[in-house]
């Protein structure tokens, strides 16, 4: 049975950081690409950042380079997600996800396995 758990959400003002992480069990790990997402509720799931199986390709959302950065520990079964200077725009349920296929634009209908989702808020 396949398990994705999200962990380090919290309540941050705006200019701080926080680091996310996700562990998945049940699958080998370093098969799966795996990315973060993050929907506010009356919107869609968004794509935030992606990583490829072997970590050497990586995506952003436009709105999020420069300020974020995926990571993954093959070893430990771990996916990061380091965010810094947070904007209160980036308020939402952050979601890490698995999933078998990569795109240079990954689609979040790729993604089979999916987390229960971390809250991030940040505060103005």
């Amino acid at each position: 049975q396949v398990q994705v758990v999200e962990s380090g959400g919290g309540l941050v003002q705006a200019g701080g950081s926080l680091t996310l992480s996700c562990t998945a069990s049940g699958l080998t790990f370093d098969d799966y690409a795996m990315g973060w997402f993050r929907q506010v509720p009356g919107k869609e799931r968004e794509v935030v950042s992606c990583i490829k199986w072997s970590g050497d390709s990586t995506y952003y959302t436009d709105s999020v380079k420069g300020r974020f950065t995926i990571s993954r520990d093959n070893a430990k079964k771990t996916l990061y997600l380091q965010m810094t200077s947070l904007k209160p725009e980036d308020t939402a349920m952050y979601y890490c996800a698995a999933g078998v296929t990569w795109r240079s634009l990954p689609l979040k209908d790729d993604f089979i396995y999916w987390g229960q989702g971390t809250q991030v808020t940040v505060s103005s």
